[in-house]
């Protein structure tokens, strides 16, 4: 025996050639591992790039308004005594009238450079109240000896290039005498529509003042348009009932505002050639200063902006109240207070924005998200103040005479938190509201912009689909898992697989063209073949388990479908078939004008619940998007259940269970896991749907739970309005805001259901 220290390590047997991997395949190996590795961070760049440039979209629209300094030009002597003050929409030549008969433009590109323009006024007249009019350059005034007219201003550029130059012109029309002759223009107000001409004038001869309202009426004839003449006066004068302080015509010329000393403002409309007044209110009747210091439109003319002589800020817009038929005037907004009543007010025509001012304190303000764009004290106190065309510049002119030029960014002053989560009060509504409507069919449209009722659609439409598909797919995957033969199961599932790829556009043209108009008229019949078929087949099926063995032992388990399915079939034609006779018999509806009965549910079903019915609806939405979530749903839950063990099936059977009980209590619970991850990737397919949704719904914003009406969501909203948005606008950030709020939603719903899905796993896993 040899001692143990003489022994020698054995050395490692040599590994046998074939067994070696080649220096070729090795390379390759190392050269795959190092793709996978570049391809998977890659995939993650790309992720967080992609999510970096939802980002870099979203980010600007909750930023402020940025404001800077660009010029300062001093060109006023007496800047006080202004009357009138405007820009062009570059801001490069603003007008100042201080009275008289001189109008006079201030060239900022040639350093303050004054170009006078000479009013054609009447002989021994002046000038003695005036309205300018930002939109459309025009000034009207009211003379010392009762006469009214219009000043156009003009603006035209000249030369190309660095030598381009812009020139101001003013127009003034032939002078109308009004009202009581001779007597001095006190307040002035002019608006046209285009189609409507209207002027108001206040009148004060020796302390007694009077109200005058008159059209300006042009008559055509087969030469064309003809002169424009004064229409008939109306006296308004005894309507008031103190004396006016503040006068508004809007540009609709269908109605004048008048504020009297006592802060009760009276609106008058015109009606069939008629003035009636239509409301009168007090905007601070609730505070210690009832007075009205000021009252301008906003962009529109729909919306006044008040103010007190305390600063306090109030915004008035016309709607119509519930249960009346007239748009009047209500409060809508509330804005932070000023030091004092307004001294400066310029509205942007291009949006709800509007600068307000009292003394040093300048606001930037947004009338439809009653948001403060920018807020400052300046160094001087202005006199007058203008917002140009382009929305670009605020135009700022001093008491001490000098012109101030300073550079406005605000490109989504419309949007914020509120404007996209928060009831918003909207124009011509009579309460806030979500609402989504991009855009409108005029210039002075107001943006609705909440994502609320998307989000809500979108919640509608996935709740709808999952109703229809959860039931048939989870109960087809049952069946085919634990009681149909093996060899019908070989040709169902693949056939049901097959579904999952049809395209959901072409589902969507069959929901539209298709599915929609049968269900219309047939929905009656389609609820009862959805109650009666489930019904009879649970009767069928407790009447086939008392029968004795020997007779059901005659088919063999898992081909009772064959017996079953005809009788399916034959009853759903039939309930089918009865559906109109039960509609004529509960869906009776009665005209209370004629007396007339008709069987509709499309007219008995507004009746009795006082919702809508729509052809394309959110019954048709759920039968559509719920076949194609089936097949996804069906796949996956008929996996799980057949990958349960047979051995546990086996001995539940052993123990004496039944089938039923068998998947109830051992087959379902051990599969719960993978059944929840069925539901929630069918879950994601439903909340993920576009082209069912666009095709299926009508695609309107509402927010009902209604079946029979549509809805619209953010999948279907991006889809439909991205291609249509101007880049970078608010409108298209919103679009990409909407698929951040989608990813949101399914980020958090995918991570709820792997937490509950995991614990599902470990509650009921077998080792």
């Amino acid at each position: 025996m040899m001692n143990p220290a003489d022994q020698s390590p054995r050395s490692p047997r040599p590994v046998p050639e074939r067994f070696l991997a080649s220096k070729a395949t090795l390379r390759l190996d190392a050269l795959m591992t190092w793709l996978i590795r570049i391809g998977g961070v890659s995939i993650i760049i790309m992720v967080l790039g992609i999510f970096v440039f939802v980002l870099s979209q979203i980010l600007p629209l909750f930023k402020g308004a940025h404001i800077e300094p660009q010029t300062e030009t001093a060109v006023v002597a007496n800047a006080a005594q202004v009357k009138a003050f405007g820009v062009d929409e570059s801001s490069r030549l603003p007008f100042v009238y201080e009275g008289g008969d001189e109008l006079r433009f201030i060239d900022l590109a040639q350093n303050g450079k004054i170009i006078s323009e000479k009013l054609t006024l009447p002989v021994g007249a002046r000038i003695t109240a005036q309205d300018y009019h930002a939109g459309n350059h025009r000034m009207a005034f009211g003379t010392s000896t009762g006469q009214v007219g219009l000043i156009d201003i003009s603006y035209a550029s000249e030369g190309t290039g660095a030598e381009a130059r812009i020139r101001g012109s003013a127009k003034t029309s032939a002078s109308i005498p009004i009202g009581q002759e001779g007597a001095p223009v006190e307040m002035i107000g002019y608006g046209d529509s285009g189609s409507g001409k209207l002027f108001a004038a206040v009148q004060n001869q020796s302390g007694t003042w009077k109200l005058v309202v008159f059209p300006l009426v042009q008559k055509n004839s087969l030469l064309g348009a003809g002169k424009i003449e004064k229409g008939d006066e109306t006296d308004l004068t005894a309507l008031i009932k103190g004396k006016p302080v503040k006068l508004l015509v809007p540009q609709t010329a269908d109605s004048v505002l008048v504020a009297d000393e006592s802060g009760t403002v009276s609106y008058f409309f015109l009606n069939d050639g008629h003035f009636e007044k239509r409301q009168e209110f007090r905007p601070f009747s609730d505070t210690a200063s009832p007075a009205v210091a000021s009252m301008d439109f906003v962009f529109g003319d729909v919306s006044i902006v008040f103010t007190n002589p305390a600063g306090e800020t109030r915004m008035f817009s016309l709607f119509i109240p519930q249960g009346t038929d007239k748009r009047i005037y209500g409060q809508t907004r509330t804005f932070s207070n000023l030091p004092a009543g307004a001294t400066f007010f310029a509205a942007s025509e291009r949006n709800k924005s509007f600068l307000i001012g009292s003394g040093t304190r300048a606001s930037l303000l947004h009338a439809t998200t009653e948001s403060t764009r920018w807020e400052q004290t300046l160094a001087f106190e202005p006199a007058a103040a203008a917002v140009d065309g382009k929305f670009n510049h605020i135009v700022f002119l001093g008491k001490d005479g000098k012109i101030r030029v300073l550079g406005l960014n605000d490109p989504h002053p419309e949007a914020g938190w509120k404007a996209f989560f928060g009831k918003v009060w909207y124009e011509g509504a009579n309460q806030p509201k979500y609402e989504w409507q991009s855009t409108g069919g005029s210039d002075e449209f107001e943006p609705k912009l909440s994502l609320v009722p998307l989000i809500f659609g979108t919640i509608k439409g996935t709740l709808w689909a999952m109703v229809m598909a959860v039931p048939i797919a989870l109960l087809a995957a049952v069946y085919a898992g634990q009681f149909l033969r093996p060899e019908v199961k070989r040709v169902v599932k693949p056939v049901m697989e097959i579904m999952a790829s049809l395209p959901s556009v072409v589902l969507g043209f069959l929901a539209a063209l298709w599915l929609a108009p049968i269900l219309e008229t047939r929905v009656v019949s389609f609820f009862l073949v959805c109650l009666g078929v489930p019904v009879l087949a649970m009767l069928v099926g407790v009447a086939w388990s008392r029968m004795p063995v020997l007779t059901r032992a005659r088919i063999k388990p898992g081909r009772e479908w064959l017996a079953l399915l005809p009788l399916m079939f034959l009853a759903g034609f039939v309930l089918w078939k009865i559906g109109p006779l039960v509609e004529s018999l509960v869906c009776v509806v009665k005209d209370p004008a004629t007396g007339k009965v008709t069987a509709d549910f499309r007219l008995w079903w507004p009746k009795v619940t006082g919702c809508s019915f729509d052809q394309r609806n959110s019954l048709v939405v759920g039968l559509m998007m719920g076949f194609a979530v089936i097949p996804v749903i069906f796949t996956i839950a008929e996996d799980a259940i057949s990958n349960v063990p047979n051995s546990i099936i086996a001995a539940s059977h052993a123990l004496g269970a039944s089938r039923w009980q068998t998947v109830q209590r051992v087959v379902l619970p051990v599969a719960a896991a993978g059944i929840f991850s069925a539901l929630m990737i069918g879950l994601g397919r439903a909340v993920g749907e576009t082209m069912i949704v666009v095709m299926a719904t009508g695609n309107t914003p509402i927010m009902e739970w209604n079946l029979f009406n549509g809805m619209r969501t953010l999948a279907a909203n991006i889809a439909v309005e991205l291609p249509e948005a101007p880049v970078h606008s608010t409108h298209y950030r919103t679009l990409f805001l909407g698929a951040l709020v989608l990813f949101v939603l399914t980020f958090v719903l995918n991570t709820a259901a792997e937490l509950l899905r995991q614990r599902l796993r470990e509650k009921y896993k077998i080792v």
